[in-house]
């Protein structure tokens, strides 16, 4: 491969700030990202299409179909960053730096390394026919809302057989990783002086049942669900940060809880939330306050694909790697939703994501390329 044009694709995708964030302020559009792509992937024979993802203004997908047919493969990934403190950085991060066999740049490898290596990999085929399609799936979000996965899962495309999610495994196959859920728990009292407690009711005596109720129920899923694959064996329930009260002599008035529930595969998420509410409703009847619940993200589905299917012995025999489980979530149960046996599998570590001074060592660019190359000669040629 051509390891100058790599760094000069890459320097492009870094070049273009694609923050997706929360909160307004930081957040940013993604389209010159996509465009970009399609400038890519134009002239070696895709048909792309830039699709606003609906309710996200400056948010948009990229999906690019070169080949027919009913099966095929996918090459997805997030086209967004997470945010970064510039201060920490030693360099630029939006100016792509090599020193020391390495790449930095925000995104480097979490996760815009991906695109150039897809490119990379096509070049290998420039003058062959396709017997079933490859589409480039490239979206917005990924990093706080998953709004562009989401919105593909409701349009119900693209359609192909297999899918390959470029988040950073150093080219590993993920075929697992656990789900989350991020919750908001909000007790309703009523203020009254702190000299009578008869004069009040205190949201934060009730949340104090709450959260013991909460630890209760983790302690049960514990007991329930368990997977060996995972380093951390069981479902997570982790209780985040409480806000309640205004003054130490008044009876509190409100109280508001956040927690995250990390689910193994085989656990769903309207279950849980419909489980919450049953559980928690009466303690704070109990006390006679009124409790509230929101959701603080949408959230995202456990992933599992079999072990023993095409897709996971076709990469593991290409990367000479056994699939293997990881404790964060990525896009791959809404690919796998529309039908596509999955695995999430890309160059880089996510050691090194989220984090100043990211990095791609360029040792992984060229056996990453190679591995690519073989899925669409497996499944396309």
């Amino acid at each position: 491969m051509h390891i100058k044009r790599y760094i000069q694709q890459l320097s492009e995708l870094v070049a273009l700030p694609s923050v997706s964030c929360a909160s307004p302020n930081l957040d940013m559009s993604n389209k010159a990202v996509v465009d970009t792509l399609a400038s890519w992937f134009e002239p070696l024979g895709f048909d792309c299409r830039i699709e606003p993802v609906k309710d996200h203004p400056g948010k948009y997908n990229l999906i690019a179909v070169r080949g027919q047919g009913d099966g095929g493969v996918v090459f997805a990934g997030h086209t967004d960053t997470v945010p970064y403190n510039a201060e920490r950085w030693q360099q630029d991060p939006f100016k792509l730096t090599e020193k020391n066999e390495r790449l930095y740049g925000l995104g480097a490898t979490d996760m815009k390394g991906f695109f150039p290596a897809v490119w990379a990999a096509l070049q290998a085929f420039e003058n062959t026919e396709f017997n079933e399609p490859v589409i480039i799936i490239a979206t917005a979000d990924e990093e706080s809302s998953m709004s562009g996965a989401r919105a593909l899962a409701e349009q119900l495309m693209p359609k192909a057989r297999y899918a390959i999610i470029g988040e950073p495994t150093e080219m590993r196959p993920v075929n697992m990783h656990k789900g989350i859920l991020m919750e908001a728990i909000k007790i309703q009292g009523k203020a009254g002086h702190s000299s009578n407690p008869a004069l009040g009711v205190n949201a934060m005596e009730s949340m104090h049942s709450v959260m013991g109720e909460l630890l209760r129920y983790r302690h049960e899923l514990q007991q329930k669900y368990q997977n060996s694959h995972f380093e951390v064996t069981v479902p997570t329930l982790n209780l985040g940060c409480i806000h309640g009260g205004d003054s130490p002599n008044r009876i509190c008035s409100a109280c508001e809880l956040h927690f995250d529930l990390r689910m193994l595969p085989g656990m769903n998420i309207d279950e849980l939330r419909a489980e919450f509410e049953q559980r928690l409703q009466p303690v704070a009847e109990q006390h006679g306050t009124d409790i509230i619940f929101s959701t603080l993200f949408a959230g995202v589905p456990a992933f599992e694909q079999p072990a023993e299917s095409e897709l996971i012995q076709t990469v593991s025999q290409l990367t000479q790697f056994e699939p293997k489980a990881v404790a964060f979530a990525t896009e791959a149960p809404y690919l796998q939703s529309l039908g596509m046996q999955t695995v999430v599998m890309g160059p880089g570590s996510i050691d090194q994501a989220h984090q100043a001074n990211e990095f791609i060592a360029l040792s992984e660019i060229a056996p990453a390329v190679k591995v690519l190359e073989g899925i669409i000669r497996r499944f396309c040629v």
